[in-house]
């Protein structure tokens, strides 16, 4: 399927009713798994840091909205993302458009790291992160290549991460998984 036949079928209304989030990878309609309350406590908590630690005169913090892949015939929903600071009205933000993009993985862990982390490295999107819920890691993933990142780092429980393109910005993983 085509992202136009996509748009298509979002604009008849196709999906309405579904109980189940929907993303269009490789062509293909993929049911998402419905997120438990530790995945949307954690994309919460990013949602939050992103919004408070973001340069909000250079970036929008937005989530679980279309990121348009035309050369992958994809449009996945990242949890969490950056983008330049500037009105989507008319389409979708693109890869370029995107700065970082954040997956919170909970029961999606393998998919994330595994076919999701080839797709945004194949489509060219800059920085990608997956915060690991069940082991209380983020997996960061920068400079991609093909269908693959050439950094790649794990920070563990008690590190800090930053984007970047805002190094200021750090998310401490302690608070993230034990914070309030």
């Amino acid at each position: 399927m085509s992202l136009e036949e996509y748009d298509r079928m979002i604009a008849a209304g196709a999906f309405v009713g579904m109980d189940r989030h929907i993303e269009l990878i490789r062509g293909e309609l993929r049911q998402m798994n419905p997120a438990g309350p530790v995945h949307g406590d954690l994309i919460a908590y990013v949602m939050t840091w992103s919004a408070e630690n973001a340069d909000l005169k250079r970036f929008f913090i937005t989530g679980q909205s279309g990121v348009n892949m035309p050369e992958v015939g994809s449009r996945p929903e990242p949890d969490v993302f950056w983008i330049h600071r500037k009105r989507y009205r008319d389409r979708h933000p693109g890869v370029s458009d995107v700065v970082l993009a954040i997956e919170v993985a909970d029961s999606s862990l393998q998919y994330d790291l595994g076919e999701k982390a080839d797709l945004y490295a194949e489509a060219g999107l800059s920085e990608y992160w997956v915060v690991d819920a069940p082991h209380q890691r983020l997996h960061v993933m920068r400079e991609p290549t093909g269908k693959a990142y050439n950094h790649r780092k794990i920070f563990h429980f008690g590190d800090s991460a930053s984007p970047s393109i805002q190094p200021t910005a750090t998310l401490d993983l302690q608070d993230l998984f034990e914070g309030e």
